[in-house]
């Protein structure tokens, strides 16, 4: 039974964690939206001002900064903007992006797809206007730098054009960094965009994923520290914040005003800061990144209901060593009560005097041959672990250990 439930959580955690990507991310929130991760009852910072350090090599892609949510600081922080490789040729960077629903701010982590899809109307800038992307495209297996609006030594990368119909001449560009709802933008998904939101998404990159780590830990990206301008904006190595390659933010992007207890506003209107258990992976739930969220593992080791970690839940198995009441224990075929002839030394063997049922097993002097067998009844009765074992034969005192 135990083998049998074990066999059972492993193929139901296989299965969990085998899901693919785009099965979990293809149901939005909205339609033509990604799925929300998580959501906060007030809104993030505007995105601050800042220059695109230059590309380190061909074939790097421009990931924009954005503000992510620390729940265990009840505070957003900066993930600066980065070059990392595409997971493969051919693909684009969709960046992540806050959205407003239901009465909080949810998030919706940037995934890479063969196309560009909704990314609520933020101007990232660097190609990312709020619409598409006109920053490069993909030709002949390589990637093309538009160096309109793209930093890129064409000494070093030669694989460029100029293209400055995408650059968007406005003197009043918002650094709002959330969509809808109260200052922010207001744009809606394309049918074009809504297509995209259906394909195959492939999750961030472990360069991204490190980068955003990186930046968690350190308290000086915090918003509630730095007032919404980062010390480090954007970095041409992903999780590397000191050097040349680093570069500091010019300006806060506007004011942001934060509730005074931003933990208790995090929560408001049934936002879940924590994270959302239907979140893709990659991203702030996926699988692993929230215990609480994890199939099966809610209750890990030393938690009280997962299937094996309570010896008095599992099924059958109540009473193994140390437990007291298993059901059929006394009664098991190949139980020293029902076997015909128990093995020899099976009286004395170390560490099993106290096994449950073996005190009050049926016919314990009645079984054929016990007290017959060789040795039996004249062996010492101070040996290891049989000291409070009662002993077979015609007596059925204990024996103190001496």
């Amino acid at each position: 039974m135990r083998r049998a439930l074990s066999i059972s959580f492993v193929a139901l955690l296989a299965v969990a964690l085998s899901t693919p990507a785009s099965a979990q991310i293809s149901i939005g929130v909205n339609i033509g939206m990604p799925e929300v991760a998580m959501s906060v009852g007030f809104a993030p910072p505007p995105l601050p001002v800042y220059e695109q350090p230059p590309c380190p090599a061909e074939g790097y892609m421009w990931t924009p900064g954005y503000w992510a949510w620390n729940d265990d600081d009840a505070d957003y922080y900066w993930v600066p903007g980065t070059w990392v490789m595409a997971p493969q040729p051919g693909l684009l960077w969709t960046p992540a992006y806050w959205g407003y629903e239901n009465g909080a701010f949810g998030f919706h982590a940037g995934y890479w797809a063969p196309q560009v899809g909704f990314y609520g109307g933020i101007n990232y800038g660097f190609g990312y206007t709020g619409m598409g992307y006109g920053g490069g495209r993909w030709q002949g297996g390589r990637f093309m730098y538009n160096t309109a609006v793209m930093n890129v030594n064409t000494t070093v990368v030669h694989n460029t054009y100029v293209d400055r119909t995408v650059i968007v001449n406005n003197t009043n560009i918002k650094r709002v960094s959330f969509n809808g709802g109260n200052g922010g933008i207001q744009a809606r998904p394309t049918a074009e965009q809504q297509r995209v939101a259906q394909m195959k998404h492939i999750p961030p990159a472990q360069d991204q994923l490190r980068n955003r780590e990186a930046a968690k830990g350190n308290p000086q990206f915090r918003a509630s520290a730095n007032g919404g301008k980062p010390p480090v904006a954007a970095t041409a190595k992903p999780g590397d914040f000191k050097g040349p390659h680093v570069v500091q933010a010019k300006a806060a992007g506007g004011d942001w005003h934060p509730p005074a207890n931003r933990r208790e506003a995090a929560k408001a209107n049934g936002a879940h800061p924590t994270g959302n258990k239907n979140a893709r992976p990659g991203e702030e739930n996926r699988p692993g990144a929230n215990a609480n969220n994890r199939p099966g593992d809610n209750n890990r080791p030393g938690e009280n209901n997962r299937p094996g970690a309570n010896a008095n839940n599992r099924p059958g198995d109540n009473n193994r060593p140390g437990a007291n009441h298993r059901p059929g224990e006394n009664n098991q075929p190949g139980n020293a009560a029902n076997r015909p002839n128990a093995r020899p030394g099976d009286n004395a063997r170390p560490g099993d005097n106290n096994r449950p049922g073996d005190i009050t097993r049926p016919q314990q002097n009645a079984r054929p041959g016990d007290n017959t067998r060789p040795g039996d009844n004249n062996r010492p009765n101070a040996q290891p672990g049989a000291n409070g074992r009662p002993l077979r034969g015609r007596s059925r005192t204990t024996v103190p250990a001496t």
